[in-house]
Order: C-alpha cells, then sequence, then structure tokens
C-alpha cells in the first residue's frame, strides 16, 4: 500500500487514494511499509508477452474485488473487496465491505468504528492488552491486536491476529507518532480497513520477537500507566490469513481488466493460491524473485534501483523524482506527476538475483487533468507520482495482467515463496 499524505487535490481525491501499504518494508523483510505517493500505470503497461490473459472463472477459491470510489466516495484505484470477521470457533461473525486488497502488506486491520463484532482481545504475558503501531512512509495505524476467524470466499483461517485500528482506545506512544499521520478513520484511510496479502506471513517477523535494542517497537502491551515495547512471538503478530487457509495458502493471484480511458469502476477477482486449482496456474507467467524486504530490481533510463516492488495498495505508479525523471510535480498536489502531454516511458524489471527480466511501457499523464476531466471517474491508468526509493508498481501496473504474489517459505509450481510473477 503506497504512503498516506495529508495534502488534496483539487477534486478531493486525497492521500486517502495513496494508502498502501505496499510496501516497501523498512525495518525488516515482513515489515511492509508503504512509499508515498498515488502512483498509477498506464493501460499501456496492460498485458505483457508473458502474461496469461485475465480470466474469470468462479470458484470457492475467488473473491470479488471492486475498483471504486470506496466508502469515502474519493479514492482513485483502490481495490476494495469485503472480509467476514468471526469470533473465533463461533458463527458470531460480521462482514465488513470496502476493505482496501493490499498486496504490499501482512494482515488484516480494520477500523474499530466499522467493527460491530466482539473479537476476543490480545494479552502480553502479564495480562496487559496488546497494542500495535504499524507505520507506513507517511503515516501509521495504532490499535488493540485482537483475534479473529477470518472467511474470504470460501476459503477460513482460524484464530488469526488482526488489528483494529483505532487512535482513541489507548494513548499513541511518541514513537508511534513519530511516524507520521495517524490513518485511523474512515477520512484519513480511505476504506474500512487493510487486507494485507503480501509476501510475508507476518507483518514484522523475527524482528519483534526480540526484546532488545534490535526490537524496531511496533508492538506494545499498554497497562494503565501507559503503553510500553514488548516482543511478540511470530504466532501473536497480526499475520496474513492466507497462509493460514487449510489450502490454496501460497498465495494469490489478482485479476482485473485493462482499463484504457479513465473508467467509473472495474470488477476483478482475488483468486488463493498459486497452481493448487485449475484457476491459479502460473501458465507463461514469468517468475521474479525478491529480497527479504520484497524487493526486486527496475531499471530505468540505465540506472538500477533495487528498491522496488509491486503493490496492488499503492493507487499509482510512484517512482523516482522530478530531478531524475523530468516530470513536473503538480502544483497543488505535489505527491502526482503533471507533465504537460502524456508521456510514454519504459523500464525492465529483474528478479533480486538478476534474472530474469522483461520490459515494462507505461504511460504518465497529467493528474489535475486527470481528475478535472474525469470527475466521476475512480480507475486510472496513467496516474503517477514521486517516490525516493526506487519504483513502486501500484494498481495500475495489474490492469490486464495476471500478478501473482507468493507467500514466503510456501511451496508452488514456481519455486518456493516469496516472489513475484506475471
Amino acid at each position: 500500500m503506497s504512503a498516506i499524505t495529508s495534502a488534496a487535490n483539487a477534486n478531493k481525491r486525497s492521500a486517502n487514494n495513496q494508502i498502501h501499504s505496499s510496501r516497501r518494508t523498512l525495518l525488516h523483510r515482513s515489515l511492509a511499509i508503504p512509499v508515498c505517493g498515488a502512483l498509477l500505470f498506464t493501460a499501456a503497461c496492460g498485458g505483457s508477452s508473458s502474461s496469461p490473459s485475465v480470466k474469470t472463472n468462479p470458484g470457492s477459491n475467488v473473491l470479488a474485488i471492486s475498483v471504486n470510489a470506496g466508502p469515502a466516495g474519493n479514492y482513485a484505484n483502490g481495490a476494495f473487496a469485503s472480509v467476514t470477521v468471526c469470533a473465533p470457533g463461533t458463527s458470531t461473525c460480521q462482514t465488513v465491505n470496502d476493505v482496501l486488497v493490499d498486496t504490499g502488506s501482512s494482515g488484516l486491520r480494520i477500523l474499530s468504528s466499522v467493527l460491530t463484532a466482539t473479537l476476543p482481545a490480545q494479552k502480553a504475558g502479564d495480562g496487559n492488552p496488546v497494542v500495535e503501531c504499524l507505520p507506513f512512509i507517511t503515516g501509521y495505524t495504532w490499535g488493540p491486536v485482537q483475534t479473529a476467524d477470518i472467511e474470504l470466499a470460501g476459503e477460513k483461517a482460524g484464530s488469526v491476529p488482526i488489528q483494529v485500528v483505532s487512535d482513541t482506545a489507548y494513548p499513541v506512544p511518541t514513537d508511534c507518532a513519530d511516524f507520521g499521520t495517524s490513518v485511523d478513520t474512515l477520512s484519513s484511510l480511505g476504506a474500512n480497513g487493510i487486507l494485507g496479502v503480501g509476501s510475508f506471513i507476518q507483518d514484522c517477523g523475527p524482528a519483534c520477537v526480540s526484546t532488545g535494542s534490535s526490537n524496531p517497537g511496533l508492538y506494545y502491551e499498554c497497562p494503565a500507566s501507559g503503553c510500553v515495547v514488548v516482543g511478540e512471538a511470530l504466532a501473536q503478530q497480526v499475520a496474513n490469513p492466507v497462509a493460514s487457509f487449510s489450502a490454496d495458502n501460497n498465495g494469490v493471484l489478482i485479476e482485473l481488466p485493462a482499463a484504457g480511458s479513465p473508467e467509473n469502476s472495474l470488477n476483478g477477482s482475488l483468486i488463493f493460491g498459486i497452481g493448487t486449482q485449475s484457476n491459479n496456474a502460473l501458465g507463461t507467467a514469468q517468475v521474479y524473485s525478491v529480497d527479504d524486504y520484497g524487493d526486486f530490481v527496475t531499471t530505468y533510463k540505465s540506472q538500477t534501483y533495487n528498491q522496488s516492488f509491486i503493490d496492488s495498495g499503492s493507487n499509482g505508479l510512484y517512482f523516482l523524482g522530478s530531478g531524475d525523471t523530468g516530470l513536473p510535480v503538480c502544483a497543488d498536489a505535489d505527491y502526482f506527476y503533471c507533465p504537460s502531454t502524456t508521456q510514454t516511458l519504459s523500464a525492465t524489471n529483474s528478479g533480486a538475483t538478476g534474472s530474469p527480466s522483461g520490459a515494462v511501457s507505461f504511460s504518465v499523464a497529467n493528474a489535475d487533468d486527470l481528475f478535472n476531466n474525469n470527475p466521476n471517474a475512480t480507475v486510472f491508468g496513467q496516474l503517477a507520482g514521486p517516490n525516493s526509493l526506487g519504483f513502486d508498481w501500484g494498481l495500475p501496473f495489474f490492469y490486464g495482467r495476471n500478478i501473482f504474489t507468493a507467500i514466503q517459505g510456501k511451496s508452488t509450481p514456481g519455486g518456493t515463496g516469496p516472489y513475484w510473477a506475471y
């Protein structure tokens, strides 16, 4: 999911539109930290010679997703789905709509303002509640860790730790607030929650298990005297629910049709498993290895950027800076590019280990013109913005492609995860 910003453009498509987690991991390989900006890829980059055509196979492992304006009504390039959470081992359940699908993070996060189901709170060893601070590049989510059974289409994951997002349930520690802006409300998040189905099982990993100085400080226990950092076992960390399915648990496939001109909405599928059923075969998709942070390599104008990644939670294509690209940023919303005419560009993606590689063509249009000339549209294939870390291939990259995300340590026909494939 991309980073959160506080500014809004003339069409009120604000940081809400750019969540996304996706994620560059900052502290640990499983800690997905979204990159800021709104980044969209043009329809011109839809469909490559190595990608199978978009499929529409129904099945118990298929969750419907929709690119639309979201529950706040102002989201651009956001893919939303419905998630059902239940009190563990019971039929006391709630379906939460309009949850952002994010391959750039791991774990389910739901706004406390929309959650009516009563879920058991996770407790530290001394009985104090456990609360998490998850940082993205320019913002953070804060709230207690609770446990839920999660149902996605016909798949179920039992007793999975999730984050219930609320910055009022417990005082936000200074170290957490230092990550930037809280996105703990509908108006700031633009979604009712985040469904993190990224490359890693936990949202932090071994770094958060330690209680020493190497702990990045994401998990806290919160007695009445105030919240303090605590070590969190892997099994207790907020986790990718797909990894806990009894089957179809080695990754996900996102299928979205190509997007030409700006469109009002777009429907697709989140398919669970890689090579586990007839509707999630890798086919001719090319596998791209990633490093311990979930990154691979993008080469642009002969320069190599090894902090690049694919992220359905980012609403545009975020890459480099205006000085490197020659593309001017928008006067008001400086997290988007606003070239005077649409620019057609190309780059090459490679696995973290160097091969294989494949060319990508994409276009960057004037964001102000896109929004002002298409006031009812939510699907923009040519939306882009700056990102100093490398290339964040956001949701526009998914239009017209089948994108696979393999989970760490899981066996697939394309090898053991993590990896990307398209």
